[in-house]
């Protein structure tokens, strides 16, 4: 994860202007290509409380942060605009060089802070075709810091139906362990790839021996912080260990 700092327009912005929020980003990115990250997910975490959809002044400073992250990145660089505005990093992802986006409620309904919120599946597929897209979605099922109404296997089922690229389940809320048995039940319901999004560390890695990626954020920043810096020694330990659970027996 690149995990941006408040973004102009939003509560919680500063100071920081958009030349040092890019440094930021591009640091972040540095240390995990270091470190042997696969991928980089950028995503606004720091502009909560959030609106369903984010503001065109989020957008375009997403766009402008992306494309100089594109630019320089040796990995693919993915796109996740909050609280649920797919059709944003759908559009910046397009516009900037990304290669894929995640949707936290692609489909069905998710109950939030930020209220209810109803899935998009049809119009987000519209939207990449109309693009010419070659940008892949990953759907969260039973996303973070919301309720649900349905099981895990029908939300696989559903998501699955709906035509995403690959599937993400998650803990509770970020950095909450997502729940060993919650990825057996995807992976049972759905021949997508399966991602755990929440709760990787090196102590739960072993856990997670069926997942076909990984979205990792608290426990690869310095002292394990959510808001500090990307450490690319934690980053380079923890890619080491998941190509050992990889490795053949």
């Amino acid at each position: 994860m690149v995990h941006l700092p408040p973004l102009p327009g939003s509560p919680g912005h500063g100071e920081e202007t958009m030349a040092s929020i890019i440094d930021l980003a591009l640091a972040d990115l540095s240390s995990l290509e270091e470190g042997g990250a696969d991928g980089a997910l950028v995503e606004n975490f720091g502009d909560a409380p959030f609106s369903k959809l984010a503001t065109k002044e989020t957008i375009a400073a997403m766009a402008v942060i992306v494309a100089q992250m594109t630019r320089k990145a040796r990995i693919p660089v993915g796109v996740n605009v909050l609280r649920n505005d797919g059709a944003a990093a759908i559009a910046v992802a397009a516009a900037a060089g990304g290669s894929f986006v995640r949707v936290n409620v692609f489909c069905g309904v998710a109950f939030t802070d930020q209220g209810m919120i109803e899935g998009q599946a049809h119009a987000l597929l519209c939207l990449r075709k109309r693009l010419g897209a070659a940008v892949s979605i990953l759907a969260d099922i039973h996303v973070k810091h919301a309720s649900h109404l349905n099981t895990i296997e029908e939300a696989a089922l559903d998501a699955t139906r709906n035509g995403p690229d690959g599937l993400i389940v998650t803990g509770t809320g970020t950095g909450k362990r997502t729940s060993p048995e919650d990825l057996r039940a995807a992976k049972r319901s759905s021949a997508l790839p399966v991602f755990v999004g929440s709760g990787v560390s090196l102590d739960t890695l072993s856990t997670y021996s069926q997942a076909d990626g990984f979205i990792v954020g608290s426990s690869l920043k310095q002292g394990g912080q959510l808001n500090a810096p990307v450490d690319p020694e934690r980053v380079r330990a923890l890619a080491k260990a998941i190509a050992r659970l990889e490795a053949p027996a």
